[in-house]
């Protein structure tokens, strides 16, 4: 890279590194006053256990040599020792971790107020190293979901998965493993429809704006290798889609409850985000914003399932993520520029996103569940009843995120 590119890259590893501190703020800001602390911390710990993992071995998990292989050999440059000179591969790494450590923050959503956080430390490590890692590997380092189009219809179709910048590897990932928690733990007591609000409906906002703010380096810090030439259009459907979904939640949410809330607009911020994440340099503008209102409307509603269904995913990462990244990764399959159903291409482009974006799914929610369950069985992954009735700030953490004098 020249140093251009250099500086670019380290900007975008602080954008997307700051999108976490949002995801705490915006989940810190929807759970009850006295679980914002334990909030925060499931985003900083995971963090923290991450960010270590990856520069030990996390790294070197995610190319692999050959098409099936698993992942790559983690002990290949231990603590990246050999890299320690070279000054690309060091600089890709750090753009890479920061993907690694937000996709383990989103799953915490699924599981506020009740989680202990010593549990939730164990289940991040555990559930990177033999989810994330490999996945990540599997999308963009030459596994099977990268070689998918190649291996079903030869390599002169010219189709291959689109995933540019996460919706199968982190949002349908992180989804599909949320899912799986929020099972294991269990309904918070007294869950139904409108049992808890927001405590702090600006922290929301703030938490949603910080996200989109570090989403252009999210989608746009993969075009830092020497050619630029895409990350215009990648910046402006970063934009479009996003202020859509707005519009397409907020309209949804006043016909559908009457009123049209800061919250709604927050949630449909993210599933704007969530959902242009993977197709943001292969949509045009004006499919960019269509994809915004789809993926708007679709959340708005999908948010209600848990309730239908009796799964307590607290902060909707399900609904947003998981359904948003679906949404998102499909839709490529009809509008994908030059390969989508409708746009000039055949059914090849729909049938790759599918398989790789439900076999991923799968694979997610089986681990987690089998992880969740071993550390509940264990250990145990969910605080006492009374301690989450009281709030579990001051039992878990022994602070208070509104101490008054």
């Amino acid at each position: 890279m020249d140093s251009g590119s250099l500086a670019w890259m380290v900007t975008a590893s602080a954008l997307v590194l700051f999108m976490t501190p949002g995801v705490a703020f915006f989940y810190g800001g929807l759970v009850k006053a006295k679980s914002v602390v334990s909030m925060l911390m499931l985003s900083f710990g995971a963090m923290g256990i991450v960010g270590v993992l990856w520069v030990l071995y996390g790294s070197n998990m995610t190319a692999v040599e050959g098409v099936w292989d698993f992942s790559g050999n983690p002990f290949s440059d231990f603590a990246l020792s050999a890299a320690s000179t070279d000054n690309d591969t060091l600089i890709a790494s750090l753009y890479g971790s920061t993907f690694a450590i937000i996709t383990v923050a989103l799953i915490s959503g699924a599981i506020a107020d009740r989680a202990k956080f010593g549990s939730w430390m164990l289940f991040t490590g555990i559930w990177a190293t033999i989810v994330y890692f490999p996945v990540a590997a599997w999308v963009w380092g030459g596994g099977w979901v990268y070689s998918l189009g190649e291996t079903l219809f030869g390599a002169d179709a010219g189709i291959a998965v689109i995933d540019y910048a996460g919706g199968t590897a982190v949002h349908i990932n992180a989804g599909a493993a949320a899912l799986a928690l929020a099972i294991v733990l269990g309904r918070r007591v007294g869950f139904q429809k409108g049992f808890q609000k927001p405590h702090n409906v600006p922290l929301v906002v703030l938490g949603a704006s910080i996200l989109w703010f570090g989403w252009f380096g999210f989608n746009a810090g993969a075009q830092a290798a020497g050619d630029m030439s895409g990350v215009g259009l990648i910046a402006l459907n970063t934009m479009g889609c996003t202020a859509a979904a707005i519009i397409g939640w907020i309209v949804t949410e006043k016909f559908k409850d009457g009123k049209a809330t800061a919250v709604g607009a927050a949630s449909g911020t993210v599933a704007g985000l969530v959902a242009i994440t993977p197709s943001c340099a292969n949509l045009t503008p004006g499919w960019a914003i269509v994809l915004g209102l789809l993926t708007g409307v679709i959340c708005a509603f999908a948010v209600d399932i848990k309730f239908r269904l009796g799964y307590d995913d607290s902060l909707d990462v399900v609904g947003v993520h998981m359904v948003g990244g679906l949404v998102g990764t499909l839709y490529l399959g009809f509008f994908a520029t030059d390969t989508g159903l409708f746009v000039g291409g055949d059914f090849k482009q729909l049938a790759v996103q599918a398989i790789a974006a439900f076999g991923v799914l799968i694979y997610s929610f089986v681990v987690a569940a089998i992880i969740g369950f071993a550390i509940d069985k264990t250990i145990g992954f969910r605080v006492k009843n009374e301690d989450e009735l009281a709030g579990i700030d001051l039992a878990v953490h022994g602070e208070e995120g509104y101490e008054m004098a």
